[in-house]
C-alpha cells in the first residue's frame, strides 16, 4: 500500500508543500486526458486509497468524496486536456500540459511535486518522477484516484450525447465494443482523430 515516507521526507528537507500528480485517460481513443495535483495535510493516512486501477468503481467513488470534502484538508485541482488539443499537440505533450495545469490550479502553491511516471517537460515546479508512483505515494494516489473519477464521470456525460459508442461501459478504451461501434459508425466529435483505430475508422492511413 502506498504510504507518505517520500513526502514526509521531502518535507524534512523544507519543502513545505509536496504535490502528487498523476492523469488518466492516456490511452483511450475517445475524451480527454485528465490530470490531478493533490497536496496532502501532513499524518493524513487511509488504509484504503491505493492506485486508482487497483480499487472498484465504488471504492473510488467514496474517495473522491472523502479526498474532496472540504473538512479533509486536502488542497486539489484537476486539468482537462480535450481530443481536439491532443490531436493537435500529441497525447504525450497533451498529458504534459494537464498535469502541469493541475499543479498550477492548487489553492496552495507547492515548493515540489512528485509525479507517477517519467519526466514532465516543461514542469512549473521543481519535482521528481517516480515509476509506478501512484502505488507508492499516498498523494501520487490520491491524484490517481480524483482524475479517473474525473473523467470517468465526464465520459459518462458523453455516453448520454453518443449512446451508440458505449462510453459509459469502456470509457473511451480500445474495447471490442468500442472497435465494432467505431467499425459500425464511424467517429464522434469526441474521438482522438489522430489515434490509428479511429484513423482506420475514417478509411485513413
Amino acid at each position: 500500500m502506498p504510504d507518505l515516507l517520500i513526502e514526509e521526507e521531502l518535507i524534512k528537507k523544507g519543502h513545505k508543500f509536496v504535490a502528487g500528480i498523476d492523469e488518466a485517460g492516456r490511452g483511450p481513443l475517445a475524451g480527454p486526458v485528465v490530470a490531478a495535483a493533490v497536496i496532502l495535510p501532513i499524518g493524513y493516512r487511509s488504509g484504503v486509497l491505493n492506485d486508482s486501477k487497483k480499487i472498484s468503481p465504488k471504492v473510488r467513488e467514496s474517495l473522491y468524496d472523502q479526498l474532496t470534502n472540504p473538512s479533509s484538508g486536502v488542497v486539489w485541482s484537476f486539468s482537462v486536456i480535450g481530443p481536439e488539443i491532443i490531436d493537435d499537440i500529441n497525447i504525450l505533450n497533451a498529458t504534459f500540459r494537464a498535469m502541469s495545469q493541475s499543479a498550477l490550479g492548487l489553492e496552495k502553491e507547492p515548493s515540489f511535486a512528485i509525479i507517477d511516471g517519467n519526466p514532465v517537460k516543461g514542469f512549473p515546479y521543481p519535482y521528481q518522477s517516480i515509476v509506478k508512483g501512484d502505488s507508492r505515494c499516498l498523494s501520487i494516489a490520491a491524484a490517481s484516484v480524483i482524475a479517473k473519477v474525473e473523467r470517468d464521470r465526464l465520459m459518462m456525460k458523453y455516453s448520454e450525447v453518443y449512446p451508440r459508442y458505449g462510453f459509459d461501459r469502456h470509457k473511451g478504451y480500445g474495447t471490442k465494443v468500442h472497435l465494432n461501434a467505431l467499425e459500425t459508425y464511424g467517429p464522434c466529435p469526441i474521438h482522438r482523430q489522430s489515434f490509428a483505430p479511429v484513423r482506420q475508422a475514417q478509411g485513413l492511413n
